[in-house]
This record gives structure tokens, C-alpha cells and sequence, in this order.
């Protein structure tokens, strides 16, 4: 029984932390449901190697793969941190080179009329095919795989961004001009916040891209880095420390997709979109 003075028995008390914890569910279900499904996922996968018995040469087990990172982790971080360090660098150019050809092309339809064709036709010529190539023009350091990280990296982006600026509401811009603003105004105030949350679908894009492209890198060229670890390994036959160092790639992958993805809610915030 509720004491005369209490103003919230357990039903209220009830009542009222059930909106909490739904809202809290809902926030934070987008996080829960795929490390669920991650885990299901291992569960299974672990389950099926020491079911079928299938070597540790074909496919180790999840509790292998770990035990081995854990077992060379300082070996994985010192690799990992020079992949990393490139895939940023060819990340950064990449999206300078991809808004600035946008801005370009959205500028002058004589630039657009150049410039975009051929940067399609540039981009159906398959890029793998071309990666030997880098090193024939860069030479065998990271200049080549920097470079054909670029070159796979600023498409998408300078795509998503010309299609940001492009398509903002005539109405606004036609207003604008009305009230005598300059092209360079109008760019700052009407196309380029409009064209912000496209300009960050391109990054996210792009910065997926970078990872495959240093990746494809070192498997060509380098003598460090998870590209060139994971090529060593299966040089071995050591499927372990393939796996344990597609994990670490994965983990650097998502943390700067996470990266890209907090810049962009801060940008978004900035614009009050």
C-alpha cells in the first residue's frame, strides 16, 4: 500500500517507464539489431566449422580468428595504422578533387559540357585493369597507391555533388537573382547548403572506395599495410591471419564511415537542416 503522502505508486511508476524504455529501444535498435545479427551470424559460423570439422586451412573458426588477433595485435595495429593513415590522405584528396570538379562543372555548362563525358568514360574503364599502371607512373612507393586510391575515390563524390548543386528549387534562385545576389551568393546561401546532405551520401560512398582502393594498392605494391599482410598470409596458407586481418580492415572501415557520418550530422546542424 502506498504510503498518504507518496505521489507515485509502482502502477505510475510502471506507466511511466514503459514510453522511456520504448524510446530507448527505438534509438537504440538501429545499433542492437545488426550486432545481433553479427552475432548470429559468428554463433553460426563457429557452430559449422566444429560440426563439419573443416580445417583451419579452408575456414577457421570465429574463436581461432580471435585468438590469433589478440596474439599479434601489436603486429595488426602497426600494419593497421599505415593503411589507415592512406586511406585517409587519398580520402581527403579525393573529396577535394570530387567538389571542386562539381562546383566546376555546376559553374559553366562549357566546363560541363567538357569535362563531364569524359570523366565517365575515365570511369568504365576497369580500374583494377589499371592499377599496374599506377605503378609504372608513380613508381613503386605510396605515390601509386595513393593515387589510384584518388582515382577511385572522387567519382562518386564529385557525381553526388553535382547532382546536390544542381538540383536546388529554381524558385529560391530565381529569388535570389531577383534581389540582385551575386553567382558566388548564390552558391553560398541556396545551392551549396542544399547540396550538403548529397555532397555526404557521395563521402560515405567515397570513403568505401578509399578503403578498397589502398587495399588494391597493397596488394600490388607495398611492403606494409593490411593489403600487404593479408597478401603474406595467403602466400602461407595462413587463413587466420587473412581473417584476422580482413577484421581489422573492417574495424578501421567502419569507424571512419562513422567518422563521415558524425561530420555530416554536425554539418546538417550547422545548416539547420
Amino acid at each position: 500500500m502506498n504510503e498518504p503522502g507518496s505521489l507515485v505508486g509502482p502502477q505510475s511508476a510502471r506507466r511511466s517507464f514503459a514510453p522511456k524504455f520504448a524510446v530507448a529501444l527505438k534509438h537504440s535498435r538501429p545499433i542492437l539489431l545488426p550486432l545481433a545479427l553479427a552475432g548470429v551470424a559468428l554463433a553460426l559460423w563457429q557452430v559449422l566449422t566444429a560440426w563439419r570439422r573443416i580445417p583451419t586451412v579452408i575456414l577457421p573458426s570465429p574463436v581461432e580468428v580471435v585468438t590469433l588477433l589478440l596474439k599479434i595485435y601489436p603486429a595488426l595495429l602497426n600494419h593497421g595504422l599505415q593503411t589507415t593513415a592512406e586511406i585517409m590522405f587519398s580520402f581527403a584528396i579525393g573529396a577535394l578533387v570530387g567538389v571542386a570538379l562539381a562546383v566546376a562543372v555546376v559553374s559553366s555548362q562549357w566546363v560541363k559540357e567538357a569535362l563531364y563525358p569524359n570523366l565517365v568514360f575515365f570511369q568504365l574503364i576497369p580500374k583494377i585493369a589499371m592499377a599496374p599502371l599506377f605503378v609504372v607512373w608513380f613508381g613503386i612507393g605510396s605515390g601509386a597507391r595513393l593515387a589510384f586510391a584518388v582515382f577511385i575515390t572522387f567519382f562518386p563524390i564529385f557525381i553526388a555533388a553535382a547532382d546536390g548543386l544542381l538540383n536546388v528549387d529554381p524558385d529560391l534562385v530565381r529569388l535570389c537573382r531577383g534581389l540582385t545576389a551575386s553567382k558566388w551568393q548564390i552558391f553560398a546561401i541556396i545551392r551549396f547548403p542544399y547540396a550538403v546532405p548529397a555532397i555526404f551520401s557521395g563521402m560515405k560512398i567515397g570513403i568505401t572506395m578509399a578503403v578498397i582502393g589502398v587495399i588494391v594498392g597493397e596488394f600490388i605494391v607495398a611492403q606494409k599495410g593490411l593489403g600487404y599482410l593479408v597478401l603474406f598470409a595467403a602466400s602461407q596458407a595462413d587463413t587466420p591471419l587473412i581473417f584476422a586481418s580482413i577484421a581489422v580492415l573492417c574495424a578501421i572501415g567502419l569507424g571512419l564511415f562513422g567518422v563521415v557520418a558524425l561530420a555530416e550530422r554536425i554539418a546538417l546542424k550547422w545548416y539547420g537542416a
